[in-house]
């Protein structure tokens, strides 16, 4: 928690720390795994399409066949695969960057590695919280909060895990003050 940590005013204490669920984690691994599912698909329905349209010598198996296949198959198949891996990693990388905290003066909300932005509401300018929870979220207790500021809007904050008990880290950053 480096920017948080190193934003702090005199006399400010950090009182609660959002953090990513493990869900986001197992989001980011389905990425590969989709990725590796759909170049199987790719390979599979071309060695399939080309097996029906008589392209292949008689009596090869189905793993000799991958080597027969048209080239822009084969790189097809590669950059699904490639795109579920960029997936994994862009993933990884907000949840690296990102930084949510509730402090006595103010909610701080940061994200980004090379460019940083930074959302921060005073405690007192916040008009509303709003936890959204889909049935998985209810059932394995993660969500996304919306936070409403007088003359900020609405600010979404990404899924973390126990949106309520960051909400009521910001009734007890708003009854410190």
């Amino acid at each position: 928690m480096l920017y948080v940590q190193q934003s702090l005013g005199t006399d400010e204490e950090l009182i609660h720390v959002g953090e990513f669920h493990w869900m986001y984690t197992v989001q980011a691994f389905m990425a590969i795994l989709w990725g590796v599912l759909s170049s199987i698909i790719v390979i599979v329905g071309a060695v399939y399409a080309y097996t029906q349209l008589g392209k292949f010598p008689p009596g090869l198996n189905p793993l000799e066949a991958v080597r027969y296949l048209h080239p822009g198959v084969r790189i097809a198949a590669f950059v699904v695969f490639i795109l579920g891996i960029f997936s994994f990693a862009q993933m990884m990388v907000i949840k690296a960057t990102t930084e949510i905290a509730i402090t006595n003066t103010r909610l701080v909300f940061k994200r980004g590695l090379v460019a940083r932005q930074v959302g921060e509401i005073s405690i007192d300018r916040i008009e509303g919280v709003n936890v959204l929870q889909s049935v998985l979220g209810r059932i394995f207790d993660y969500g996304r909060i919306a936070v409403r500021g007088m003359g900020v809007g609405e600010v979404v904050l990404p899924s973390i895990a126990d949106p309520i008990a960051f909400r009521r880290a910001i009734e007890r950053g708003r009854d410190a003050k």
